[in-house]
């Protein structure tokens, strides 16, 4: 081959390559001008969405669909946020997207729900749970027409479920749980035939659970714990043919059989607590896919009839199953079952094993037989007089005046269906933390940050349960005892606005009592990471001892992730009543020169002496003429007997309260007169005819704003308060809680006006002037017309020297008490002022003092945050957004101005209680306010009462805060 023709060859080779070049780079030009992009109009959209939301900042520089997530900046970003953007971009020949998925999750956004998400046309799904957004549902939504799916769970979502959820017909899920939602459920729902997922545990509901439920024939999955929906379940739900998931619980009806189920999709099923009775059908345990049954805790009898193993989760604690069970296939090495709490029959030969529960399962004439009936011990050969336990945390040892206290270690103890013992005590376990994404439940958990308490050793760890909990001791020497729980919140957090949200509701028996119900440890601590112990005496006759918690299916299950719920327990401790080295620290006070004086002493004991007796003289008369003008032959005087009838024994359900010093029950009389019986634990009629002629004097207080007392019962070493009985509970209930209560506008002045009336008849118009001295929500109670009666009045100077089985004292809460009266024991009826204030602030705006939660550093309490938004003229945004704009703008001010004045710093600028009441008439002018009110007492509301200076206030003063009406007669604490 010649040179010439080599040298062509080449240089066509190089003109192939350099054309090849071109033509790459040229495709590649094309391919990135060809590259898709989000939609203008979408863009702009994201903007206004993001303002809605309340996103501090939006960063589009790139665009949402390439980078699949949308740019926000927040304040708090924690582990867990998503930020997920799906996009369609099969648009006008691959160049145009559309946003298809919305997921913004844990930002804790402040905002409203997006209107401006209707923009997205082609939006299929939103997904904003575990945010802080407030509002409800825009109904702009409804012309998405691809729309399947709408996530808004772990809000602050309130109203009116809107019945125009019912255009959304191509919703195929519907989550709305863990919000404030009220009313019933909306008939125009029973619209959505497509709904494969319907949650709406954990909201304000009331009504039936609706019968178009059992329509949804596509129906997968339904939640509906504690949603405040009640029984009858329509028999319809159980026919669905593709359930999947089927969770109720814990509604209050009458006896029912066991449903018929028809699905055979079936993998979980919970119906807990529904007074199912008869027995399980044979069918359930013929469910191919089933692996978790929750029957607990309802009336189901008979015998266990299974030919198949049962499911991996099996819990049927409290029943009254009986009859044979260890042979045959239904209990095997995999399965997880609770049979606590039943009527089983065990054989000698039965051995404790690690996935069956045996708790209690049995009864034996032998206690400790019945309490552990496959257990090796069966009688004591010593017994004991105190207990310390240290829940979920090693062994840890403490250190009083008195001595070393070793609390024993419950750690690593792990199972949904556990039963542990040791030499004298045990627990028992049941449940599993469903929906939590982890293979093996953490059921013992630790805190990083140190509690707020005497002990912090103590609260470092900490022991939960999903559903029940039993700490159980054995060998007791029979006789009194003091029991103390350890409470600490460690698993919540007060860090991000949504984890604020966070409830944890759960009830506490003792020796089978239900002592506290929906007891929330947050809330008794007013924050997390604080102790709370409760307090209370029992007594031992069969030398066992057990503690209870139960979760009622109350409170979140998804906050701050899901499966945090149920209860949670820090320590224990039980001493016998004759042990006076068990763990009780008697300070003795210093020598000093004042001590050694006795004149004073002197002097105070004989004035006291001498009041005392004139009280008497005085209560005498007084109570005898209350009783001669009674307004019925039944008031005044009650027998034993009389009470006994009229609650029927006492029966626990008629308990509708336990307060800081008894049992409350409701009663009836023969009359049909409902009343509240007020049973005191701890106080004797021996020596007490003092306390009794000031009950008389108290119960002669007539006012039409004011609870009536009465009259009492001293029998039995006993002494027994009966109030009239008031429908509607307290008004921090109505205000915060869960009574589903519409409080419009005139509704809130009354109530105002109505305590406003009733403090100054108590200051300024009765026989015996009272100051209150622990005015709130909790102790204003309402009537059926929602008229407000004051409650507890006199009862805080009855008990100065009573020592109470509960820590929790008489007078005086937190965050409303008087400056002057918190910090120097200082108490004149402007406290009751200040305290007043306060109350009609929280009427006012729908917030607690007590929780509430600064938005900016410059306001750090309620009172705060009212004063700046009225001296700018924003009266409107003081008030509560649930009164949706409808009120009188004039009462509206007015009120506003009294609640500052009342709570103004310096008791000499408060108004009495006289002037109050014609100022919200509008009989008398407003002063102007001249200070910021309430600072001391909003400093006082982040601190502990040791910080406060404890040495300067009356011992029955300081208080733990309680922080919802637990019953509508519950005394201060």
């Amino acid at each position: 081959m010649s040179s010439a023709y080599k040298l062509m060859i080449m240089s066509q080779r190089r003109h192939f390559s350099s054309l090849l070049t071109v033509f790459i780079f040229i495709c590649l030009i094309c391919t990135v001008s060809a590259s898709p992009s989000l939609h203008p109009d979408e863009v702009k959209a994201l903007k206004d969405i993001a303002s809605t939301l309340g996103v501090k900042h939006l960063n589009l520089s790139e665009d949402p669909c390439l980078t699949k997530t949308l740019v926000i900046t927040q304040d708090v970003l924690k582990e867990g946020h998503n930020s997920t953007i799906k996009c369609d971009c099969h648009f006008n020949n691959n160049k145009t997207c559309h946003i298809t998925h919305f997921i913004l999750k844990t930002f804790s956004l402040p905002g409203r729900l997006p209107p401006e998400l209707s923009k997205l046309q082609y939006l299929e799904s939103i997904d904003l749970c575990l945010n802080y957004l407030y509002g409800s549902i825009p109904m702009e939504w409804a012309s998405l027409p691809y729309l399947k799916s709408i996530s808004v769970c772990a809000n602050r979502l309130s109203g009116d479920i809107p019945k125009g959820l019912g255009k959304f017909i191509n919703l195929t899920q519907l989550i709305l749980e863990a919000n404030q939602f009220s009313g019933v459920i909306p008939k125009e729902l029973g619209n959505l035939v497509n709904l494969e997922g319907f949650r709406f545990s954990d909201n304000h509901l009331n009504g039936s659970i609706p019968e178009f439920i059992g329509n949804l024939s596509k129906l997968k999955r339904l939640e509906l714990y504690a949603s405040g929906l009640r029984e009858p379940i329509p028999d319809s739900i159980f026919r669905l043919e593709n359930l999947v998931d089927l969770r109720i619980s814990d509604t209050t009806a009458g006896l029912r059989q066991f449903p018929h189920i028809v699905s055979k999709s079936l993998k979980y099923l919970v119906l807990r607590n529904l007074n199912l009775t008869g027995p399980i059908p044979t069918t359930i345990w013929g469910l191919p896919k089933l692996t978790t049954l929750d029957l607990s805790f309802n009336r189901l009898t008979g015998e266990i009839l299974a030919d198949a193993a049962a499911p991996k989760f099996t819990y049927l604690a409290g029943n009254k199953l009986s009859g044979k069970i260890e042979s045959g296939p239904f209990l095997t090495a995999s399965t997880n079952i609770d049979l606590s709490y039943n009527n089983f029959t065990w054989s000698p030969s039965c051995r404790e094993r690690d996935n069956v529960n045996t708790y209690e399962s049995s009864w034996s004439k032998n206690r400790l037989t019945s309490l552990l009936p496959c257990s090796a011990i069966s009688q004591c050969l010593s017994y004991i007089k105190s207990l310390h336990i240290n829940c979920g945390g090693p062994d840890v040892t403490i250190e009083n005046s008195r001595g070393r206290i070793l609390y024993e270690g419950n750690y690593g103890l792990t199972g949904s269906a556990t039963n542990y013992h040791g030499k004298n005590w045990g627990f028992s376990n049941t449940g599993d933390f469903m929906d939590d994404g982890q293979p093996e439940d953490a059921y013992s958990i630790s805190s990083e940050s140190t509690v707020s308490a005497k002990y912090p050793e103590l609260y470092q760890t900490a022991r939960r349960s999903p559903l029940s909990l039993a700490y159980f001791a054995f060998c007791f020497e029979n006789g009194s005892y003091n029991v103390k729980l350890h409470f600490a919140e460690i698993q919540f957090s007060d860090e991000e606005p949504y984890a604020r949200l966070a409830k944890r509701f759960f009830n506490i028996y003792v020796q089978g009592k239900l002592i506290w119900e929906d007891f929330n440890i947050r809330e008794e601590a007013n924050g997390t990471h604080k102790e709370v112990i409760k307090e209370m005496n029992t007594t031992v006759t069969d030398n066992t001892l057990e503690i209870r918690l139960y979760w009622a299916g109350k409170g979140t299950t998804i906050i701050p992730k899901r499966g945090n719920y149920g209860s949670l327990i820090s320590a224990i401790s039980v001493c016998h009543s004759s042990e006076s080295e068990c763990g009780v620290e008697v300070m003795t006070p210093p020598v000093t020169k004042e001590h050694k004086s006795r004149i004073y002493p002197l002097i105070l004991v004989i004035t006291a002496l001498i009041l005392s007796l004139a009280f008497l003289i005085f209560g005498a008369f007084y109570w005898k003429k209350c009783v001669r003008n009674a307004d019925s032959g039944k008031r005044g005087s009650f027998s034993w007997k009389q009470l006994k009838v009229a609650t029927e024994n006492f029966d626990p359900l008629n308990k509708i309260g336990e307060g800081g010093f008894g049992s409350v029950y409701k009663g009836r009389l023969p009359d049909g007169t409902l009343i509240a019986v007020k049973k005191l634990s701890s106080k004797s009629c021996q020596g007490n005819k003092e306390f009794v002629n000031e009950i008389g004097m108290i119960a002669c207080l007539q006012h039409p704003n004011l609870v009536k007392l009465y009259g009492c019962c001293c029998e039995n070493n006993q002494l027994l308060l009966v109030y009239e009985y008031l429908e509607n509970n307290c008004l921090a209930d109505a205000l915060f809680g869960r009574s589903g209560l519409k409080l419009e506008w005139g509704t809130r002045h009354k109530i105002c006006l109505g305590i406003a009336r009733g403090l100054a008849f108590l200051h300024e118009d009765s026989a015996v002037k009272i100051i209150h001295r622990d005015i709130k929500g909790t102790n204003v109670l309402l009537d059926k017309d929602l008229n407000s009666k004051i409650s507890d009045f006199g009862l805080a100077r009855l008990h100065e020297d009573e020592k109470s089985h509960i820590t929790t004292r008489v007078a005086g809460t937190i965050g409303y008490m008087a400056p002057e009266y918190a910090m120097r024991g200082h108490l004149t009826e402007k406290a009751d002022v200040y305290s007043f204030g306060v109350v009609a602030m929280e009427i006012v705006s729908g917030k607690s003092n007590a929780n509430y939660t600064p938005d900016n550093e410059c306001c750090v309490g309620l009172l705060d945050w009212a004063f700046v938004l009225q001296k700018k003229g924003a009266f409107s945004e003081i008030l509560d957004p649930k009164l949706e704009g409808v009120f009188d703008v004039m009462e509206a001010e007015r009120m506003i101005k009294v609640s500052l004045l009342c709570s103004n710093k310096s008791p000499t600028l408060r108004p009495t209680m006289s002037e109050v009441v014609k100022m919200l008439e509008g009989e008398t002018e407003i002063e102007q306010i001249i200070s910021d009110p309430g600072v001391y007492g909003d400093e006082l509301r982040f601190k502990r009462s040791s910080e406060i200076g404890t040495s300067s206030l009356p011992s029955d003063y300081l208080v733990s805060i309680p922080s919802s009406c637990e019953s509508a007669y519950k005394f201060s604490e």
